[in-house]
């Protein structure tokens, strides 16, 4: 079996560390941050500092692609994770109709607590090894390939295979770059966002939620000109965030707390979420900027692999990332058991797999982000993209044939259906658009056949409750309860 160390103890490299330990492989994790403190989970999890994945602060999903994925690798971490307080939630509930899938659930848990219960399969794993506080700082090679890596402190630690789990900076460009090897070129996309965040605990515990669910797994909504989303996570508790653009100074007052509730309080469906009767804060509103939209190109370097977001990173605004960086590794760790030499066949692989599961998403993603970023500087009056700037990406589905869909999926539950496991990563919006037969059945409704128009129609008022403020307004408001404060 092959001798692996996984330099990264995140979700990405935990997962992989439990899939190959539980194949029988020899595993260290070596992880730079410090280890999480004993006891119960959920208090561990919340006592864990973590000031190397600053992420693990701000809200998570974990979307119908990642609960697949943990039902079919890892079971027992997902039954873990509810017995935490962690909660599946059955996304057909929302259709406008009858559906039956078994796939549409998403599971609602604060990172740090999935991250835990992720932490402590590994460390019950015979074969593998997690060591805290320890840095990779290079590679060692012989004859082409790695042997080993030298760590911080100058420690040797010999391995078949190495793999780079550091995130989203890539600590594997470093380790290239000082062993005289070119790094491979990557592709990248702006997200331009930066988010505001907040948790709360329900303070009746047997009670209902604060308001309905209008996006399946959460409330609110992606804005003319900022996004105002609430998240249920474990144990009651639930996280606010409001993103903006990162140059727009009229939001900066978001981190207040006093204005972040205001905001809250006219953005629709969040009002009630907000009330201090049902709810109470659980800390400070953090400010946070997000990571471009990236695709990392292969490792020239036999033995020297990347897993989850050193591989691809996709804008968080979109919820995909904890769930593509969870398949990855377990699909990752298959192919590491069908390769045991760690050699170029196990690379090409490696190469094949980011290509059929990751660029897809990467680039959705950056379309996706681009168009956000544009409808927002058009609304808050900034300077479109440069000319000079790059091509914008080209959407891998069409503009009004995707508005068709969401159009038809609302009176649909076959084509609601589809739509949503696309939105849940289960497959891709151009897979989707590719089957006649879908494409057959959105374009006989009559909300499709409206979207489809040459000239479209003007879109129907939205009701009063989904109306969010305008960007006079939401100023008004934030100026209004910094003045208040």
């Amino acid at each position: 079996m092959t001798a692996t160390v996984i330099a990264g103890g995140g979700t990405a490299g935990l997962a992989l560390a439990l899939a190959l330990g539980a194949r029988g492989h020899r595993v260290r994790v070596l992880e730079r941050g410090e280890a999480p403190p004993d006891g119960p989970v959920v208090k561990s999890a919340e006592l864990w500092r973590r000031p190397m994945v600053p992420q693990a602060a701000h809200d998570h999903i974990l979307n119908a692609l990642g609960v697949r994925t943990l039902r079919r690798h890892a079971p027992a971490v997902l039954d873990a994770a509810l017995e935490e307080g962690a909660r599946l939630l059955d996304l057909t509930t929302a259709a406008p109709g009858a559906v039956r899938d078994e796939d549409l659930v998403t599971l609602v848990c604060r990172r740090s607590v999935l991250d835990l219960v992720l932490h402590r399969a590994v460390r019950a794993l015979a074969g593998v090894t997690v060591s805290h506080d320890t840095t990779v700082a290079g590679l060692r090679l012989d004859g082409g390939r790695v042997s080993a890596v030298v760590t911080a402190a100058g420690e040797t630690v010999p391995a078949d295979l190495v793999v780079d789990a550091s995130g989203r900076r890539s600590a594997a460009r470093s380790w290239l770059a000082a062993a005289g090897l070119p790094a491979p070129d990557d592709r990248t996309g702006p997200s331009s966002l930066r988010a505001f965040g907040r948790f709360y605990r329900l303070r009746d515990p047997d009670g209902p939620a604060p308001g309905p669910l209008n996006r399946g797994d959460a409330a609110g909504g992606i804005w003319g000109h900022y996004s105002a989303v609430a998240h249920p996570a474990d144990n009651d508790v639930f996280a606010i965030t409001l993103g903006t653009l990162p140059n727009d100074h009229g939001t900066a007052a978001l981190s207040d707390p006093g204005a972040f509730t205001a905001a809250c309080r006219i953005s629709p469906y969040l009002a009630a979420w907000v009330d201090e009767d049902a709810v109470e804060p659980l800390g400070p509103v953090r400010v946070t900027g997000m990571p471009p939209n990236i695709l990392r190109g292969a490792p020239p370097l036999p033995g020297l692999l990347q897993v989850g977001d050193a591989t691809c990173v996709t804008d968080p605004m979109f919820g995909r990332g904890l769930s593509l960086a969870l398949t990855h590794a377990f699909r990752l760790a298959e192919l590491i058991d069908q390769h045991p030499y760690a050699d170029h066949e196990l690379s090409d692989a490696a190469a094949d797999l980011t290509d059929q599961l990751l660029r897809p998403w990467f680039e959705q993603g950056s379309h996706d982000s681009w168009s956000r970023i544009e409808r927002w500087r058009a609304e808050t009056g900034a300077a479109p993209s440069s000319p000079a700037s790059p091509t914008p990406p080209v959407s891998p589905v069409s503009a009004p044939l995707w508005a068709a869909a969401i159009a038809a999926a609302a009176t649909d539950p076959v084509v609601w259906r589809a739509v949503t496991r696309a939105r849940t990563s289960l497959t891709t919006p151009a897979r989707l658009v590719a089957d006649e037969s879908f494409l057959a059945r959105i374009r006989q409704t009559p909300e499709a056949s409206e979207a489809l128009a040459p000239a479209p129609a003007r879109a129907p008022a939205p009701p009063p409750e989904a109306t969010p403020p305008t960007r006079a307004g939401l100023r008004e408001a934030l100026t209004a309860a910094l003045k208040g404060a």
